[in-house]
């Protein structure tokens, strides 16, 4: 694209310093936006636009991606989405850990973890039998953020399957791979699976090999939370790559975690295997900069191991925020059966190490996803915490990375892992998805016992050329878009 110099721009970011989101070194540049999109960068001393933001002493970035979101329902639901825009995030990843909102078959079963993305009630006035249904009615009532959807497995499972504590018969895997092709046509970028959950435990490799067929056929990438991310991580790393190497086609670790203790360091262990298959296969990965984790209740003695944190539960809704053990002794009960008596609930595991976390996090090609759950009464702060703690804590305190690097995890990476085009770097022509933010300040305020805090140091955020967060608040813009696959 030509760089004019001669017309009037809708919005100029005046002052600031460039950081693309290529990891390029960061520069002085004025950005220029017209139209929804980039059309300048440099010094726009001669321009002049309806708009102005002095950027001067702080940086301007390509807005955040937020590689892995459960953000199926609070799209629709909280369209603000303000744990997601206080913090610099333009566009989220959806479907992912196997659970989407659709395509779900009209009085189907919604066994966790499928229930922790919405309500009961959610799902009751808002079923969507088909993916493209799903993806109009966000296009009718747009969100704050861009949405790149996917279809989870196990969503496919539940609405196909009559048992879901066996493998599918081959007429069923002929049912989702139809679901899975009509969500690809409609725009989805690929699915995911959750194996480690139990509706979708049972599924074998054969069976995710061949639903996931329209992914080779359609160009998608596969996306998962594996069996295990403790004692086989290692196995389930291997089944992963098995996977994408049978169909060639792109793999994603979901939340890339080592738990439990007598797993700890095994990072060491993962990433070099990672690194690995990388030089042969199209691999990536993502991560959270916390070292507990967030999902359902589990009601299995052996996976209660650490502090486990009540998160929601919806028989005990005044224990949110206590710890289970707590809760337990409080009862008189052991830690499985207060469990059972708390559903249906999430919770927060504190069961991974320090080390580990910085280690895979700053590994050159792990992008940087939340992981939220905005069903929480009280979620894990990744919510609202996630890219600001990253900046702040991991990379100006810590000093893992350089910013330049830390931009790339969040912005020009996770645009080129999911195939999304004109998004995740600024450059003239691209889409006008922009965080403005202090360096120097920049950091996250959520925590476990607040955790629905706004990030400190985020200043404004655009999203495609419109100004949607500013001064601390949202500015009522919701111009997000979905990136459909083929016109992502």
């Amino acid at each position: 694209m030509t760089q004019r110099k001669d017309f009037k721009l809708d919005t100029l970011i005046r002052g600031g310093t460039l950081i693309d989101g290529t990891k390029r070194p960061r520069y002085d540049s004025d950005v220029g936006i017209a139209g929804g999109e980039v059309v300048f960068i440099g010094d726009a001393s001669h321009l002049s636009a309806e708009r102005v933001i002095d950027a001067l002493g702080k940086i301007v970035a390509p807005g955040f991606i937020d590689s892995h979101t459960h953000d199926d329902a609070a799209l629709l639901l909280d369209p603000q989405m303000m744990p997601k825009i206080s913090q610099g995030v333009t566009s989220v990843v959806t479907g992912n850990c196997g659970v989407s909102t659709a395509p779900l078959a009209s009085g189907a079963k919604r066994p966790m973890p499928l229930s922790l993305i919405a309500s009961r009630e959610f799902h009751e006035a808002a079923t969507f039998a088909r993916f493209d249904s799903y993806l109009t009615a966000l296009e009718q009532s747009p969100a704050s953020v861009n949405v790149i959807p996917m279809v989870g497995h196990t969503t496919l499972r539940v609405s196909t399957m009559d048992a879901l504590d066996r493998e599918a018969r081959a007429d069923e895997v002929q049912a989702m791979r139809a679901l899975l092709a009509e969500a690809m046509d409609a725009g989805a970028v690929g699915l995911s699976t959750g194996t480690y959950y139990p509706p979708a435990a049972a599924a074998t490799t054969d069976e995710i090999v061949s639903v996931c067929k329209p992914l080779a056929e359609k160009g998608g990438v596969y996306v998962t939370h594996m069996r295990d991310e403790a004692d086989r991580c290692v196995e389930s790393i291997a089944e992963t790559l098995r996977i994408g190497r049978t169909l060639g086609i792109p793999v994603i670790i979901s939340h890339h975690k080592l738990a439990r203790e007598q797993n700890f360091g095994k990072s060491l262990v993962t990433l070099p295997m990672i690194e690995a298959a990388m030089r042969c296969q199209c691999v990536g990965l993502d991560c959270y900069p916390y070292d507990a984790s967030s999902t359902m209740l589990h009601q299995d003695e052996t996976r209660l191991r650490g502090r486990v944190r009540i998160a929601s539960s919806g028989a005990h809704p005044e224990l949110v925020g206590r710890e289970l053990a707590d809760i337990a002794a409080l009862w008189g009960v052991s830690l499985a059966e207060a469990s059972k008596r708390l559903q249906p609930a999430s919770a927060i595991y504190f069961s991974m190490d320090e080390s580990d976390v910085q280690r895979i996090l700053a590994f050159e090609q792990t992008m940087i996803g939340s992981d939220g759950l905005p069903s929480s009464e009280k979620p894990h702060p990744r919510l609202w915490g996630t890219f600001s703690r990253v900046l702040g804590r991991y990379c100006r305190e810590l000093r893992l990375f350089p910013l330049e690097t830390a931009v790339w995890k969040m912005t020009g990476l996770t645009a080129r892992t999911f195939g999304i085009q004109r998004r995740g770097t600024v450059e003239l022509g691209n889409y006008a998805d922009l965080v403005v933010f202090d360096a120097a300040t920049v950091g996250d305020r959520a925590t476990y016992e607040d955790p629905a805090q706004p990030s400190a140091g985020i200043e404004t955020v655009i999203v495609n050329g419109e100004v949607t967060f500013a001064g601390g608040a949202h500015t009522g813009q919701r111009a997000g878009r979905v990136l459909r696959r083929r016109t992502a």
